[in-house]
């Protein structure tokens, strides 16, 4: 994920971007974000229709969400992010931009342009902003890396023939290499 922009930009900026071109805010520093690829719109696809099964089969009061949806993580307008899935338990963060405030869990399908920033800036980031779990599902080395924050543990790291239990959840299982056939 390439800097765009290097200065102490708000979400006013990301406002005016022009339709279809979609960038993220860290900080006051805007990212610019590379389309994606075919099997990643798959296996995004893919998980929120599994996630969102999930909480229907359950009567579940959650709501999942894929991006483009706008995530304002902090209580300032420096910092706008765009999850490849969001899941938010908490209604009342839900706005018609998007969710103000961290949601419960959050999946990252790691890009060759976005690797740094998945697995550093915005793993420190959702730390900090509270979110509960937080997946990086990487294609290239067929693997998950699940942080559950909650917990204080240590990252696991999941090849994707393994069922992963969704922490958040404890009976919702997924197996990644299911979900790319």
């Amino acid at each position: 994920m390439p800097i765009l922009k290097s200065d102490n930009y708000t979400i006013d900026y990301i406002y005016s971007l022009p339709e279809g071109q979609r960038a993220e805010l860290i900080d006051g520093v805007v990212y610019d974000m590379a389309p994606p690829n075919r099997i990643h719109q798959k296996i995004s696809g893919r998980l929120h229709q599994k996630i969102a099964n999930y909480i229907d089969s359950k009567n579940g009061s959650c709501e999942v969400y894929s991006a483009p949806f706008g995530v304002f993580l902090n209580a300032d307008d420096t910092t706008y992010v765009e999850p490849d899935i969001s899941v938010i338990c908490d209604n009342d963060k839900l706005i018609d931009k998007g969710c103000n405030g961290a949601p419960d869990f959050i999946i990252e399908i790691v890009s060759p342009s976005s690797r740094r920033m998945d697995y550093g800036k915005k793993n420190s980031l959702y730390m900090d902003a509270g979110v509960r779990e937080y997946w990086i599902v990487d294609l290239e080395k067929e693997r998950t890396t699940i942080y559950r924050y909650e917990e204080d543990a240590a990252p696991m790291i999941i090849p994707f023939h393994q069922e992963i239990t969704v922490g958040i959840y404890g009976d919702l299982n997924i197996n990644i290499s299911e979900l790319l056939k």
